[in-house]
């Protein structure tokens, strides 16, 4: 196991290091616009050396599960290319959201799917027909969730390993060596992108990282249900899926598309709380994840899910109602500034 994670690590490295002079000239530059964080453009496709070194490490030391569910990694490679085609030519959301539906199925075949909501009120949530297309709506949705989150230098690689090192250790608890040695490798992979992209970035993630990230860690997920509830989902993975849901909402009631590109999000709002200062945002969304990560784990067993569901629900109404108060502060605090600006001009 230890062998896996230094492969994983030093291929991952040495790929990325690489990608940093290389990328420029395959034209995977991040040109920046009214919604970037930075102002420069930056390398992008980090992705690539991530998901490589995931491939060829799995492929050395984990050849057992790639035998045995082949439909499922070449689902992976299948998301991994469609990402690589959205870095270099911007792949319609379309198409991917396609593709992503196609690899999903591609996995259903081989038993990864979610055919239970869970128990509620004493009664289990059979989806029946029903299963495929929740399937295919929940790996879509925190697919685009992760890629959502990807806002700041560090953010989507740290969220990504707090979420994977919980599926490792659930992995372990229970001996399976799919979600054992596949978020092992996927950690060691993006621990090494993190030198590389922390604050100041040199190179970005690209969706060939974020949406193949995503996607691996939403089949993960669902695997994993074979030892834990449907809903301590929510809690492991809280901060991309709390992120996607209120910003669609606020999007909704103030009458425009949930699609809608906006800085709203929560690590705008957090960048602009702590005046700029990225690698501060980026850990108090990191210690937030770890937060409701570790409460996922507590309320693991035999928990009824409807207090579970419940407790969800609740923490999305604080963070909707605390978010929104933040930003409405923020906007008066700029239209103030815009004011006295204006004032001092004119005088």
């Amino acid at each position: 196991m230890a062998l896996l994670f230094i492969t994983a690590f030093v291929l991952s490295f040495l790929l990325i290091a690489g990608l940093v002079k290389k990328a420029p000239r395959f034209g995977l530059v991040d040109i920046p616009n009214e919604r970037s964080v930075h102002s420069e453009a930056v390398p992008r496709g980090a992705g690539i050396g991530i998901i490589v070194s995931f491939f060829v490490s799995v492929a050395l030391f984990d050849t057992g599960d790639v035998a045995e569910f082949p439909l499922t990694f070449l689902s992976f490679l299948l998301v991994f290319i469609i990402g690589i085609l959205d870095d270099l030519r911007d792949a319609s959301p379309h198409t991917k959201f396609l593709v992503i539906f196609i690899a999903t199925t591609m996995a259903w075949f081989e038993g990864i799917g979610i055919f239970s909501g869970g128990s509620f009120f004493g009664h289990e949530v059979a989806l029946g027909w029903f299963a495929l297309p929740f399937t295919l709506f929940a790996v879509s949705g925190f697919t685009n969730a992760l890629n959502l989150v990807d806002g700041l230098d560090g953010l989507s690689g740290s969220i990504s390993i707090v979420i994977l090192a919980v599926l490792f250790s659930l992995g372990y608890r229970n001996g399976d060596s799919f979600i054992m040695y596949l978020s092992l490798t996927m950690i060691a992979a993006i621990t090494a992108f993190l030198y590389f992209n922390w604050n100041p970035a040199k190179i970005f993630l690209g969706d060939s990282g974020s949406l193949t990230i995503g996607y691996i860690i939403s089949i993960l997920s669902i695997k994993a249900l074979a030892y834990i509830h449907p809903t301590i989902i929510l809690f492991l993975a809280a901060v991309p899926i709390l992120d996607t849901l209120v910003v669609m909402v606020r999007r909704k009631r103030q009458g425009l598309s949930a699609f809608t590109p906006d800085k709203t999000h929560l690590h705008h709002i957090l960048l602009r709380f702590f005046n700029g200062n990225v690698k501060r945002a980026v850990v108090a969304l990191v210690m937030m994840q770890i937060a409701y990560s570790m409460t996922g784990m507590f309320i693991m067993e035999e928990i009824d899910q409807t207090f579970v569901l419940l407790l969800f629900g609740i923490n999305f109404i604080l963070i909707y109602l605390i978010s929104s108060a933040m930003l409405a502060n923020q906007k008066h605090i700029e239209s103030l500034e815009k004011e006295v600006e204006t004032l001092r001009h004119d005088g």
